[in-house]
Formats: C-alpha cells, structure tokens, sequence
C-alpha cells in the first residue's frame, strides 16, 4: 500500500465477497418500458413477450403504459404518470428498454420516460445498479442506432447494462394476427437476452449498493462533511 501515494487508504477499501452475493427470498422485479403509442405497437408487443419470458424465468414483471405521459418539464412531477412511473423505477430491480426507431433514434416517448426518472430522489438514486436490457424494433432492415443511444442512457442513468441486446427487423412481420411473436432467431436473440438479463439481476441485486459504492465519492462525501464540520467550529 506503500506505493500508492495518491491515494487515501482509509478510504480505500479490500473487496468484500460477504457484500458480492446476497440471497433474497422474493423474485427479481423487473420494470419493463417501450416506445410507442400506437395502437398496434410492436415494441409494446416485444415487451410483452419479454415480459412472458421473464415470468418464466421466475421474475415479477410490471409494464408501465406511456401513454398520458406528459412531455418532460411540462408539469411537475406530481402528475399522476410521472409519480407511476418514478414508483415504478423505485420498486424495480431491473429493467428492460425497447424503442422503435425512428428517424435513425429512439422514439421521444422513449426518450421521455428516460427523462423523467431523476438520477437523485433526495438522497435516493432510483436507478443506480440496477440492471437493464435494451431493444429496439425497426420498420424495416436491421439497425442497432435506438439500442446503442439506450445503452448511453443505461450508462448516464448508472445502470448495470448486461452485454446482449435485440433488434427485430421489419416488425411488422414477426407478429401475427393474435399479436404474438412468430418464432424466428428474433424471437430466440430475445429469449437470450431476458434469460441473461434474470441471471445478471440475481447475481447484482442486494448488492448493487456495494457494486457502485465509489472511492471518489467516498473521499467527496468526507472532504464535504469535514468543511461542515470546519464551518460549524468557526461559528462557534
């Protein structure tokens, strides 16, 4: 320890494995969010078979409905969808992102939801090592520009984002007149990705406090209380 010189060592801390794996009794939670409105959206309908999958797999599944959702800042968060979703991204333990993509992107209504989940609640960051998954379908070949700008966001938001990810191709003929998913590699890349994302949020939850738990944070949380401490004594 001698070497590292720029380094506090009271506040750097051996890795402990005690606070790594943790055992809970109750099924991993998982928030699921997609990007449309349409009647017939078909990134609502990959999220729902995402959501069957997770089931399977033994996760609690909630899916939040965009729809009412107001623009992010054209109200307070006190709107009803906007207390919805942040008690939502609250319960959660992970979460799944599909957007369609539109004009090279990820949809405004994708963009929205993201937006309106704060990165700090008081002294609560509703999102911070959680894990997601993200997925996009597209209107015609192949693009993976929506899951790319998610994984941004994944990042930015603090999130464990896990490495697979989905893209469908012309969507609107994976579904069939029952709105469900025609079996095809598209359909087996998302049985993938949620089977990995319930792995990745058994093995983080309980412990994604610990996994995000930062050494610079640590030393910028006890330079700030000892200038408090500092300021109390001169005033005194």
């Amino acid at each position: 320890m001698n070497d590292l010189q720029h380094v506090d060592t009271d506040l750097l801390k051996p890795i402990d494995t005690n606070k790594l794996f943790k055992s809970l009794a109750h099924p991993p939670k998982i928030l699921l969010l997609y990007g449309s409105v349409r009647e017939r959206s078909f990134s609502r309908l990959a999220t729902e078979e995402a959501a069957r999958l997770l089931e399977f797999f033994g996760a609690e599944t909630r899916i939040f409905n965009p729809s009412g959702l107001p623009l992010p800042d054209d109200c307070d968060a006190s709107h009803p969808k906007v207390q919805e979703l942040r008690e939502l991204a609250s319960w959660c333990e992970g979460m799944v992102w599909c957007s369609p993509e539109r004009h090279g992107a990820m949809t405004g209504i994708m963009k929205a939801q993201i937006d309106w989940i704060p990165l700090s609640i008081g002294a609560v960051r509703p999102t911070q090592g959680k894990t997601l998954a993200v997925m996009q379908v597209c209107g015609g070949s192949q693009s993976f520009n929506a899951v790319n700008q998610l994984r941004v966001l994944g990042r930015w938001m603090r999130m464990v984002t896990i490495p697979n990810q989905s893209s469908v191709a012309k969507a609107w003929l994976e579904f069939d007149e029952n709105d469900r998913m025609k079996p095809s590699s598209y359909y087996d890349r998302i049985v993938d990705v949620m089977e990995e994302l319930v792995k990745f949020t058994l093995l983080t939850r309980g412990s994604a406090d610990y996994f995000v738990d930062r050494y610079s944070e640590r030393k910028e949380d006890l330079e700030a209380f000892k200038k408090r401490i500092s300021q109390r004594t001169e005033t005194n």
